[in-house]
C-alpha cells in the first residue's frame, strides 16, 4: 500500500479484552458499522498490557496518522503513550478517536461521545477535532524512575489505591461498578492520610492528604467528576486536594464526587498549575486515566495543545452557550 493511502487511513487498535472481553464480542458489530460508514481502516488486535503502545508506535512509523482506539480509557492511555513515543512526526499531526468499550469510559464523557456505536462511529465519520493538552507524569517502580504520558486524570492516595485494587480485580476478570464500589470501601478501612510536600509551580503548600486528583479532563471512577473546573486546552492542570477526613465524612460526602460539588466541602482545596511535585512522607499509589502505574514520589508536567481528538464538536458547543 502505497504511503498515501495508509495517510487518509484509520488504524484501529483494538483491545479484545476491554470491557471484560466485551470488545471482543462486540468486534463484529463494530466492524460492520465502519464497514457500513464506508470508515476505510485497518485493524490490529493487542495481545497483552502495553500491546497497543507498541503497535501505534510501529504504525506511525509505517505512515499511519489516524488512529483510532476500540476499547476502554486503559487502551486509549496506551495509544496515546504510543503517539508520544514515536519520533516520526509532532503529536499534534495524529489524529485520535475514540470507539468506547471499557467499564469506566470517562475521557470521552469531557467531550460528549456517546458510548453508542453507531454515533461515535458517526463522530469519527464526521472527523470534527479538538487539540487538547495531555500530562506526563514520572513516578517510582520496582526497576527505576519511569514516565508516562496521559490526557485524562491522574489520581493517587486513597484514588491510587482503589484503582490498583480495581486492576487486580479487572486482570481477574472481575469487572463492574459494584466491583469499584466494593474496592472503594474496602480501601477506606486501609488507607490512612499522608502528611505530603507539594510544590506547584513556585508555591509549596505542606497538607495531611486522603487523596488528590490532577485533570486535564473533568471525570473518572465511571462518571465521578472529582476536577469539575478542569479545561482540557487551557495550558494548566486543574487539582483537587481532599485532605485528612474523617471515614464518616467520606461516606456522606461521596455524592459531591458524582454532581460537581466537592470543591464546596471545608476539607477540599482546589488549585491550578502547570507543574506539580507531590512527596508524601509515606509512600502512596497512583493512577492515570485509571492504569496503576507506581508509587511516590511524582512529577507532573503539563504538555500544552499537543493531541488533535475526534469530538463531539455540536454537542460541546451547545453547552458553551448554554453555560
Amino acid at each position: 500500500m502505497e504511503k498515501e493511502d495508509i495517510n487518509s487511513q484509520w488504524l484501529a487498535v483494538v483491545n479484545p479484552n476491554a470491557g471484560v472481553k466485551k470488545c471482543e464480542r462486540d468486534w463484529e458489530k463494530i466492524s460492520k458499522i465502519l464497514e457500513k460508514q464506508k470508515i476505510d481502516y485497518t485493524a490490529v488486535f493487542t495481545e497483552n498490557r502495553e500491546h497497543a503502545i507498541e503497535l501505534t508506535r510501529q504504525y506511525i512509523d509505517q505512515g499511519y496518522r489516524k488512529i483510532v482506539s476500540v476499547g476502554g480509557d486503559g487502551t486509549l492511555n496506551e495509544v496515546v503513550n504510543g503517539v508520544f513515543r514515536q519520533k516520526v512526526v509532532n503529536t499534534s499531526q495524529i489524529t485520535l478517536a475514540v470507539i468506547s468499550v471499557g467499564t469506566g469510559n470517562d475521557w470521552v464523557r469531557t467531550f460528549h461521545i456517546p458510548n453508542d456505536y453507531e454515533k461515535s462511529i458517526a463522530l469519527i465519520k464526521k472527523e470534527d477535532t479538538f487539540i487538547q493538552d495531555a500530562g506526563m507524569v514520572s513516578f517510582a517502580h520496582a526497576t527505576g524512575t519511569h514516565s508516562r504520558y496521559f490526557i485524562n486524570m491522574a489520581g493517587l492516595g486513597f484514588d491510587g489505591l482503589v484503582a490498583k485494587k480495581t486492576n487486580a480485580d479487572k486482570d481477574l476478570g472481575r469487572s463492574n461498578p459494584l466491583v469499584y464500589f466494593k474496592n472503594i470501601f474496602a480501601s477506606l478501612f486501609s488507607f490512612n492520610s499522608v502528611q505530603t510536600r507539594i510544590l506547584i509551580d513556585d508555591v509549596e503548600i505542606n497538607h495531611k492528604i486522603f487523596s488528590m486528583n490532577i485533570g486535564i479532563g473533568q471525570f473518572n471512577g465511571g462518571g465521578m467528576k472529582q476536577v469539575p473546573n478542569a479545561v482540557p486546552d487551557d495550558g494548566l492542570f486543574d487539582l483537587t486536594l481532599i485532605k485528612d477526613m474523617s471515614k464518616l465524612s467520606v461516606i456522606a460526602n461521596v455524592n459531591r464526587l458524582y454532581n460537581g460539588t466537592i470543591g464546596k466541602h471545608k476539607q477540599v482545596e482546589m488549585l491550578q498549575g502547570r507543574q506539580i511535585i507531590v512527596e508524601p512522607k509515606t509512600p502512596v499509589y497512583m493512577e492515570a486515566d485509571g492504569e496503576s502505574l507506581g508509587q511516590s514520589p511524582f512529577t507532573f508536567t503539563l504538555v500544552p495543545k499537543c493531541l488533535k481528538v475526534v469530538v463531539n464538536k455540536e454537542k460541546m458547543l451547545s453547552n458553551l452557550k448554554d453555560s
